[in-house]
């Protein structure tokens, strides 16, 4: 049975797992190894102004979590996720969608109706957003500069 919770400080180690987990492996392949660098990267999403850090668990085991913040913006608040990932053992069985529809009813009950985030076209994430029904902002463009 799936159940949906609010994470905290005390899921650290946990959330750090499963990132690693997943972020580690096809297709993103990203270099978690420096464990600072990780150590940095989660506490700086989970320590917003207004973060919102929600996990997935199955038989109390973390398998889905949602790294992002409540942002107030001009036309609605919004829930922007920075990072969204479910254990590759749990993946194409439903879960994520089901996480999804868990995020929605939790952001729903709190009058928050919309959800921001980015991905990539080339990765799978791409596909399963739009399959949800996310769409795809024409005007957005993310840049970025290494100096």
């Amino acid at each position: 049975m799936t159940t949906l919770r609010q994470l905290d400080a005390s899921d650290f180690d946990h959330i750090k797992m499963l990132f690693r987990t997943v972020f580690t492996v096809p297709p993103w392949n990203e270099d978690w190894s420096d464990e600072d660098q990780l150590n940095e990267y989660l506490r700086d999403l989970m320590g917003q102004r207004t973060p919102l850090s929600l996990g997935l668990f199955e038989n109390g085991t973390l398998i889905g979590l949602s790294l992002g913040y409540i942002k107030h913006w001009y036309s609605a608040t919004e829930y922007v996720i920075d990072e969204l990932c479910i254990d590759p053992d749990f993946q194409r069985k439903g879960y994520g969608t089901q996480f999804v529809s868990r995020i929605e009813e939790f952001l729903g009950n709190r009058e928050i109706h919309t959800i921001f985030l980015t991905t990539e076209r080339n990765v799978p994430a791409y596909q399963f957003y739009r399959k949800l029904g996310f769409t795809e902002l024409p005007e957005y463009v993310g840049l970025y500069r290494e100096f």
